[in-house]
């Protein structure tokens, strides 16, 4: 749930992250096979997004009160609560700021006890106020940044790896951390439980996506995906959304293929009848409501009739400014570009970030600004 880490934290020098950019190992071959996964940044949250933009598409039916049901279902939780200190202003009225967060109950690798989370994915969906687009802001897990003391432990306080801040102190300092860093105040949180959307998937039917090349998974059962258009299940298009050592830009090639996944469900989730099958409609908003858990002022109903003309063409994707790879105190972190950052996290808080994608390029996501 909200604000609960997943286990004892390290010290700051140590913060509880994983992983490293830019590794390159691989394997070709064929496909077939079943999962095994585990989250990293950009995934989850992106296919989170997914959820509640393709629930917008779905208002255009009327089922007002169907979509209200859907509400009361629900996870809640109240982060903003916890937060005591001062928060970033809200600038312009209309436009929304949601920090959706991954994370994976499911996960084989999460040694903490059963019920108990972490995040590897933090993503800021901006909504402009004419709700006509919507963008994406990946904040890699590794990015450096200050993270501020946390109210329920020890830590922070300190320069660290983003993702630190959730084990920290769970979503309230991860709130914190975020908008202390963009200036952006965020209006919702969204908790996305990353195991649980494979059946969001799967309620579709899958969905179809093209591999960049032939790979292996390094994840039993060592799937084979070949290059080309592949019709995939939820756990085969999770698993392949995961794979980054096979590919020279590491993360980079990630995030570019879970864009693709989130793409591919909108897509089909118009192209396929879900919006018009009463059944189909039915398991595909329980398996989307009971992968969140929200804050306690989200409605989906109204985040669905608000945003019902949103298409995959609509949406704009990338992730957070940065000049790539550095080592700090001997941990591989990502480093930020400070000067576009700010330029960017200005864009989103004036409601400029039409501006800010004519001057800068809409999609920033597939490599670095720069490596070291």
């Amino acid at each position: 749930m909200y604000g609960r880490p997943s286990s004892s934290p390290p010290p700051p020098s140590s913060p509880p992250t994983s992983g490293r950019t830019g590794r390159t190992p691989g394997n070709g071959g064929q496909y077939s096979g079943r999962k095994k996964i585990r989250p990293r940044w950009g995934r989850i949250a992106l296919v989170a997004g997914a959820g509640v933009l393709v629930l917008a598409l779905l208002a255009g039916l009327g089922g007002y009160f169907y979509y209200r049901s859907v509400d009361a279902g629900l996870n809640r939780d109240d982060p903003f609560s916890q937060i005591t200190d001062g928060r970033p202003p809200k600038v312009v009225d209309g436009a929304l700021n949601i920090l959706l967060l991954g994370s994976d109950s499911r996960d084989p690798d999460n040694k903490g006890k059963a019920g108990e989370w972490r995040t590897d994915t933090m993503i800021v969906l901006h909504i402009p106020a004419d709700h006509q687009k919507a963008y994406l802001i990946s904040m890699p897990r590794d990015l450096y940044v200050h993270i501020p003391k946390s109210k329920t432990t020890q830590y922070g306080n300190t320069n660290a790896k983003l993702n630190a801040s959730f084990s920290w102190g769970g979503t309230p300092l991860t709130v914190q951390t975020i908008e202390e860093y963009t200036k952006v105040r965020m209006d919702h949180v969204l908790l996305i439980d990353f195991g649980g959307f494979k059946q969001v998937i799967d309620a579709l039917g899958g969905i179809d996506m093209n591999v960049e090349k032939d790979i292996t998974s390094i994840h039993p059962p060592k799937r084979q995906f070949k290059k080309g258009m592949n019709h995939l299940n939820g756990d085969e298009a999770l698993d392949y959304a995961r794979q980054r050592y096979q590919f020279a830009d590491g993360d980079f090639a990630r995030m570019r293929h879970q864009q693709e996944m989130m793409k591919a469900i909108l897509d089909k989730a118009v192209s396929s009848g879900t919006v018009t099958n009463p059944s189909k409609l039915n398991s595909f908003l329980k398996a989307v409501t009971k992968a969140m858990t929200v804050d306690k002022d989200f409605s989906l109903a109204d985040m669905a009739l608000q945003f019902r003309n949103l298409r995959s063409d609509d949406l704009t994707f990338m992730v957070s400014p940065n000049d790539g790879s550095k080592k700090i105190n001997g941990e591989d972190v990502v480093v930020p570009d400070k000067e576009k950052a700010t330029s960017l996290y200005d864009a989103v808080v004036n409601d400029k970030m039409g501006d800010w994608t004519a001057a800068n390029g809409p999609k920033p996501s597939t490599a670095p600004s720069k490596s070291k």
